[in-house]
């Protein structure tokens, strides 16, 4: 039995990176899988890929953020497993940030996991059923580089929303829990090297230098411990923010 067997997930953003190492480890542990994601080639080459059931979707608009929930409903009966993956790090300081790049951050990194959550939530009430729910955030939610201003807003607002949402659900039986994750090996991760940070093809291998374990996170590695927070194995965990990095946050050298 995997440990989310008869189960049935949605990953909101898990067209790519993060969001599709959790549509493949859940797969791989017995779940019924639906995604969203905006680009429908990549979604549907995923899907054909693995068997997972794709809803294009631009969570950017709450409407399409609820939907996405009510959609995997129709088609699945049911949904008992939510994670929000989407996130948007394109860069900006506290003085250069614009008001348009600033909402950009909040529609998707903020806004899109409230409305999914309140359509599952919803649902699992109604059904009278426990759930649990894992959002996706970021270690630099804790402050985060000069360049991040507008992310670390808003993903800082997501470990707000995570722990509020968990507590008031908790009589519900509906686990809420939040994932900090740090420097991860991912497509988009490249693309912003490069776009942002004038990254060569080596970037990969002198970011691994500079970290201790000799490596950048792992897309398997959280997908791994994502399932397992949603999964029965974690037991009564809920409203807990688990900073998932090599960077020991209040040490000092």
């Amino acid at each position: 039995m995997g440990l989310l067997e008869d189960k049935v997930v949605l990953v909101n953003g898990g067209s790519q990176g993060v969001g599709a190492g959790i549509v493949r480890a859940a797969l791989r542990e017995g779940a019924t899988v639906a995604f969203t994601g905006r680009r429908v080639e990549v979604g549907e080459e995923l899907a054909a890929e693995t068997g997972a059931h794709f809803v294009p979707a631009d969570l950017a608009d709450p409407d399409q953020a609820r939907d996405s929930v009510i959609r995997a409903v129709a088609e699945h009966g049911r949904v008992d497993c939510l994670v929000n993956a989407a996130g948007l790090t394109s860069r900006g300081s506290l003085l250069d940030t614009t008001p348009e790049l600033f909402d950009a951050h909040v529609a998707i990194n903020l806004r899109a996991p409230f409305f999914a959550m309140q359509a599952a939530v919803k649902h699992l009430v109604g059904r009278e059923a426990p759930g649990t729910i894992v959002n996706i955030i970021t270690t630099s939610a804790h402050g985060g580089q000069p360049f991040l201003a507008p992310y670390s807003a808003s993903k800082a607002g997501l470990a707000g929303l995570t722990r509020n949402a968990a507590h008031a659900h908790r009589w519900d039986r509906i686990r809420i829990n939040g994932l900090n994750i740090g420097w991860t090996d991912t497509e988009g991760e490249d693309a912003i090297q490069r776009a942002f940070h004038g990254a060569g093809d080596d970037w990969r291998e002198k970011a691994a230098r500079s970290q201790p374990m000799g490596k950048l996170g792992q897309v398997d590695e959280i997908a791994d411990f994502v399932v397992f927070l949603l999964s029965e194995r974690s037991g009564v965990v809920t409203g807990s923010v688990i900073d998932w990095d090599q960077t020991v946050f209040g040490g000092l050298d």
